[in-house]
């Protein structure tokens, strides 16, 4: 547990997903976490796992879905060199029409290979599963799972941990 933080739960594991509004439109899902702000509550994220559906195969096209998991609302589905994103999933379909289709895929692992102590912390109400397609013929959809546990931070650290969240957005 990181320091200045006090458990409060046991492991939480929070499922979420996101459809897309119409086939290559940027949509995002808010998932409510119910912290409690008045008790300084925060969530600390030990693990996530992050799966899209994969794109269409379409002859002569390059097809792609994007994904990801932020802390903050987002206007694009982002990159992990972005503050705020927690983690990302890319598919991409290049058929050539001719031989057929090559698929390329890139997941962030869903935890580093140091063993940090953890992930993130988020310390407002809710983070948000993203996604986007690209020359896809209909919408398609993701699913998250965040594994995490309660926390609750003296006041000093509170202050600090929800000004940086909302400062990275």
């Amino acid at each position: 547990m990181p320091k200045g933080l006090k458990e409060t739960s046991s492991i939480i594991a929070i499922g979420a997903d996101v459809v897309e509004a119409g086939a290559n439109t940027f949509t995002t899902q808010r998932v409510d976490l119910q912290l409690n702000p008045l008790d300084n509550e925060v969530f600390v994220v030990y693990a996530v796992d992050l799966d899209c559906l994969e794109p269409n195969n379409v002859a002569g096209v390059t097809t792609q879905i994007k994904s990801s998991i932020s802390t903050t609302l987002r206007t694009t589905v982002g990159d992990l060199s972005d503050s705020n994103v927690l983690a990302i999933n890319r598919i991409t379909i290049q058929n050539d029409g001719v031989a057929g289709a090559t698929r390329g895929s890139f997941a962030s692992d869903s935890a580093p290979g140091t063993q940090l102590d953890y992930l993130a912390i988020i310390s407002t109400n809710d983070f948000y599963v993203n996604i986007e397609g690209g020359n896809n013929t209909n919408a398609r959809s993701a699913t998250c799972r965040v594994y995490g546990v309660r926390a609750r931070a003296d006041a000093s650290i509170y202050a600090a941990l929800v000004q940086s969240e909302l400062l990275s957005a």
